[in-house]
This record gives C-alpha cells, structure tokens and sequence, in this order.
C-alpha cells in the first residue's frame, strides 16, 4: 500500500459501529484473557459491553504501563505561535470566520515565551499555529526552530499538514514529533465541520502520516476530536490508522491524544458528549491493545480526572498549558483555542505525580546522541 487511504476504504463506518456495539461480555472476558492483542479485541474494549469491566481493564493497564514505561511521566508544555488561520471549522476558536483579533509572534516574542517555559522547567516543547499557509508556512516554521532548538531538548509541532519535502525539512532542523489529529474518520460528515479551507481536503490530511512516516519524523501522534461523531467508531478509526503506520513505518514511535471538546469562540455543542468513565474506559483500551503506544492527557482535562488517570495509562502530560499566541508572557489577554480545565502550575503538576508515586521527567534526551549521515 502506498498510503493508509487504500486500507481505510475497505472499512465501512456503519459495520464498525454495528459490530462495537454488538461485542458481548463473552467477547470482553476472551479478549482480556489475551497477552497480545489485535483490532478485534481493540472493539471489545471499547464496546458498551466493556463498561462493567472497567476495574478489570484499570488493572491490566495499569500493569503493562509500568511494566513498558515504569512509574514515569513526562512533561511538556505547548507554545503557540499564531492564531492565523485559513480555513473554516465549526469547533475552533481560530476559526477563520471568528471575528477575532489575528496574533503571529515575532521573532523576540518567541523568545520571551521561550524564557518562562524554561523558567518552569520545561525541556520538552510543542510548537501550535493555526493553518495560514501564506503566513505561518514551512518558513516561518524552521525559522522558530532555529530560535529555540538549542533551548530544549525535544521539539514537536502541531501545524497544517505539509508536504513530504517539508516535513525532511523539519526533520534536518531537529523535530523530534509531529502531530496531526483527522478530527474525524467519518468521511461522510467531514465536510459538515469543515466547509472551507484545506483542511477540508479529507483525503490529503487522510494521508499526511504516511508523508511524517516517510520523512523519518522520530515519533507521529494521533488522535480525534471527541465529541463530533460517536467515539468508539472514530476510535477504531483511529487505531486502524496507528496499527497501518507501526506496520509500515516501524522504525517510528507513535502516541496519541484525546482531545474532548471544548468551549471556544463561536464553536458547535458537542453532538456526542463522552464522559469521564467512558474517556477512561478509552484510555485502558489502547493501552492494553497497544503496550508500546505513548499516551497523552492535555490539560483539556479536568484536575480530578488528570489526577487519577496518572497510574492508569498516561505517560505524557502538559502543565500550566496556554492556548493563545504569547499566553504565557506577551499577550495573556488574546483568545484562546479552547478553555483549559485544569489551570495549575508545571510545579503543582509535578508535585500531584509524586504523590501518586511516579515521577515527572522534565528531559529524557539529548541533542548529543543524535547522529544524522
């Protein structure tokens, strides 16, 4: 296969759904009996049926977390650089059609944001924009790099998707991780949320992975957006695309997200509203189909949930999270992405993982053992 759009066609939404909602508790029981899972028990995880079998599920999860991870959790922060953006989608603040003020951060604001992060203790970044193509482009991207690269010890991004020859260019400035999020995997309804803008182009973010992947990118996160269409089949969708890309390109690591939807400026109410038990249930499902997968909890999240989620799966946190460009120095009053839930302080994060027996890993590489041919 030459992208993961020749295998995503075979797949039906509506016979997935059917067949997640028809897995039985005899499935749930046989599929965790299992030392290595597939796609199928992948459905019973995360089928109603699996809902009377979340303490068990918290259990296994717990156990291969650590036994994979140890008691650790690493620490990032996100930066934004820009709220431009060109295309028009019904549940983001940066909307385009958002009449609100436009901010791209110049070259010394950067580095003001770059200095409170480190201030905190930060050493793992992720750069944010929104999708302004003439603006905010493969220039503008490399050029942010070269300004903080030596300030950290990893940096991931999380911008339009780009061509393969960009993301070799991000790759030789040193991005360690890139981000891309299909929102959702129901082709059918794609267009509803997004009716402008490349972004509405389904098939070339479809397939943004396989161009990461073939730029040797370090590690390729994944996620949806929970809240559009139902989450156990985006899901789905989204592991099917996760176990494509460990196939295919086996070299690079893989995490993912869970992004819920939340408050912004002019966005649609949730059309499926996931629960704290069900987002839980989510995050047990992947990790014991997926022991190897890194697992991110942003701070989207409430403080009660974030807390207790730590022993359950989680590996990677933020901390004191802004979503506006130059929120953390040059510009606290500018609009946001979306609302945080859970506002505390990097050092109050890491105190909470202490207490639960873990401990916060501000750097886990170095520049030095990188060798590039």
């Amino acid at each position: 296969m030459n992208t993961f759009k020749e295998l995503f066609v075979k797949y039906n939404w509506n016979v997935i759904e059917e067949r997640i909602l028809s897995a039985t508790a005899e499935d749930v029981e046989k599929s965790l009996r299992k030392t290595k899972c597939n796609l199928d028990d992948f459905i019973n995880f995360i089928s109603p049926a699996a809902k009377n079998y979340l303490e068990e599920m918290a259990q296994k999860s717990h156990l291969l977390t650590k036994q994979r991870f140890g008691k650790t959790i690493q620490m990032y922060a996100p930066m934004y650089l820009s709220n431009e953006c060109q295309n028009i989608c019904t549940y983001c603040g940066f909307s385009l059609d958002n009449k609100i003020k436009r901010k791209t951060l110049t070259d010394s604001e950067i580095k003001e944001e770059v200095l409170v992060l480190k201030e905190a203790g930060f050493d793992h970044v992720l750069l944010v924009t929104g999708e302004a193509n003439y603006t905010v482009n493969i220039n503008y991207f490399l050029n942010a790099i070269e300004l903080i690269q030596k300030q950290f010890a990893t940096i991931s991004v999380e911008v339009q998707p780009l061509s393969e020859e960009e993301y070799v260019a991000l790759h030789n400035a040193g991005v360690h991780t890139v981000l891309v999020y299909q929102e959702t995997y129901n082709e059918a309804v794609y267009k509803k949320y997004h009716p402008k803008g490349k972004k509405s182009n389904f098939d070339f973010r479809l397939e943004t992975p396989d161009r990461i992947g073939k730029a040797g990118i370090h590690k390729i996160g994944l996620g949806v957006l929970l809240g559009l269409e139902y989450w156990r089949t985006d899901s789905f969708f989204n592991a099917l695309h996760l176990n494509y890309l460990q196939t295919t390109y086996w070299q690079t690591k893989y995490s993912v997200s869970f992004p819920r939807l939340r408050p912004a400026e002019g966005i649609i109410e949730p059309n499926f509203v996931m629960d704290d038990k069900d987002l839980t249930q989510l995050i047990c499902a992947y990790r014991i189909w997926n022991p190897d997968l890194e697992i991110s909890i942003s701070t989207r999240e409430n403080e009660k949930f974030r807390d207790n989620i730590i022993p359950l799966g989680t590996t990677t946190m933020s901390a004191g999270s802004k979503t506006n460009p130059g929120g953390y120095s040059v510009d606290k009053q500018s609009l946001e992405q979306f609302e945080t839930n859970d506002d505390r302080s990097a050092l109050e994060i890491s105190t909470i993982i202490r207490q639960k027996g873990y401990e916060p890993v501000w750097k886990d590489w170095d520049k030095s053992y990188n060798h590039r041919l």
